[in-house]
Parts: C-alpha cells; structure tokens; sequence
C-alpha cells in the first residue's frame, strides 16, 4: 500500500525518498533538535530510523510522514503517527508525533501538519484515540499537543520503561484526544 500525500497551504506531508536521508541525518545530527533523547543520530542510525518509518507504513497504513515546504521543497522534518512500541497503561495506543529541524522552529510549521495528521488519522484512517507524550521540560512539544487541542490530566503521566526510574528522562507527560473530541473541536 502507498502511503497517501498529505497537503496543507505550506507543506506536503509525504512517504520519505532517498533525497531526504542526507538532510533528515542534519537535523538528527542537531542537539538542539535532540535534547529530549538520549542523544543525537549519526547517519547510520538516521537512515535506520527511515528503515523503520518505511516498514511501519507498510505494516499500518500510517507513519511518519516526510514533511515538506511546498515553496522550496526543503525537508521540514517528519510529523505522523507511531504504534507505541512498549507497555504502559494506555496501550495499545497509537502516538501522533513529530521532529523538525531546529531552523524551521517557530513558523507553526508542526502545528499546521500535526493538524492535517489529526484528519487524516480520524477521517481517513478512522482511528478513535491518539496519544502523544514528551518529557515536561520539553514545552514545545507539549505547546503543540495543547494547540492541536489535546489534553492532560496528571494522573496520566508515566515513567517511561526505556529509562531506569532516575534517568532524566524518565517521567513523561501523557496527552490524548479522541475523534470524538476532534469531531467536536471541528464543529466549533
């Protein structure tokens, strides 16, 4: 199954190509990009991570999908959605995420393709809930899970099981929306 495209006024959200593995590896490369991971990608393991990207498609239907600017064609990063791999207390879960290189940062790029994913992910993929959680100090991240209209509750969060109960990267905030919850957003 190919993958569909997804388009917004700016960008194209679309299945990765071999034209993207070099400056997809840049923004992996970019600690200010990774500060809330263990670290950084060489271009080994970036172009693993695209491996995985291609091959969870294939398995789902959906993924993370290469986030381009329409005017210039450059490589954004990726927005999409995951199978969370792991377990915790509200999986099965699929997760809405996304990574963009640190130069496109404060345009609302994430917002806008984060809000085409949302559609895509209850319109035509007809899933019922989504997931997406990020450290608490990465407020970006969590500033976009609030604007695309998802919510919090506390008693949610989680440690995350990759990390020993110390790491600094342990504890996560939780936030859901539901196509429920989206179906009312849109209607308002």
């Amino acid at each position: 199954m190919t993958p569909p495209e997804l388009h917004t006024d700016r960008l194209l959200l679309r299945t990765w190509t071999d034209d993207d593995l070099e400056p997809f590896a840049a923004i992996n490369a970019d600690p200010a990009v990774m500060r809330h991971f263990v670290s950084v990608k060489d271009r080994t393991g970036s172009d693993e991570l695209v491996g995985k990207i291609k091959s969870h498609f294939r398995a789902f239907g959906h993924g993370l999908f290469a986030v381009e600017r329409k005017r210039d064609r450059a490589l954004l990063g990726f927005t999409g959605l995951a199978v969370v791999p792991f377990t915790a207390h509200f999986t099965p879960a699929v997760e809405i995420g996304w990574r963009l290189g640190s130069q496109y940062w404060g345009n609302g790029y994430a917002t806008e393709s984060a809000e085409e994913v949302l559609r895509f992910s209850f319109e035509d993929a007809q899933l019922e809930t989504l997931v997406s959680f990020a450290v608490p100090a990465n407020r970006a991240s969590i500033a976009v899970m609030e604007r695309i209209g998802m919510h919090h509750d506390p008693a949610d969060d989680f440690d995350h099981p990759a990390f020993p109960p110390d790491h600094r990267l342990c504890r996560h905030a939780l936030y859901r929306l539901s196509a429920d919850e989206w179906q009312s957003q849109q209607a308002r």
